[in-house]
């Protein structure tokens, strides 16, 4: 019977690619659905034989905890050579847009709590 290996919601495309090679590269036996059009059933990797699952999730995690320190390691590496990502730099990649999303949640916090105001100053 098939069992599931790893759910693909959010799943960056070059990480399910290299499970894919790892999982083929290693003799185990799996197939894909993908999502349908709305986002309402996930894309998957199921393992068909569920005696190859143990194995098949050995390697997923030892895949992933590599993928970890590796990430961890890069993003180590960008803050020591000052290039990493700030809040700052994220805001100003995109400075109007992101002062228009400040700009409209003020207005919706406003008009929720005004009437609260409105309460009290009677």
């Amino acid at each position: 019977m098939a069992r599931l290996l790893m759910n693909l919601r959010g799943v960056p495309d070059d990480e399910a690619d290299e499970v894919r090679a790892l999982l083929h590269d290693n003799a185990v036996d799996y197939y894909e659905t993908p999502p349908n059009r709305w986002g309402l059933s996930m894309g998957a990797i199921w393992v068909r034989d569920s005696d190859d699952y143990d194995r098949a999730r050995e390697l997923l995690d030892t895949y992933q905890e590599q993928r970890t320190r590796d990430a961890r390691a890069e993003q180590e590496e960008r803050r020591r050579a000052g290039t990493h990502e700030t809040f700052a730099t994220l805001f100003l990649r995109a400075p109007l847009r992101n002062l228009a999303y400040v700009v409209i949640v003020g207005l919706i916090l406003y008009f929720s709590i005004r009437p609260f105001f409105d309460l009290i100053g009677d």
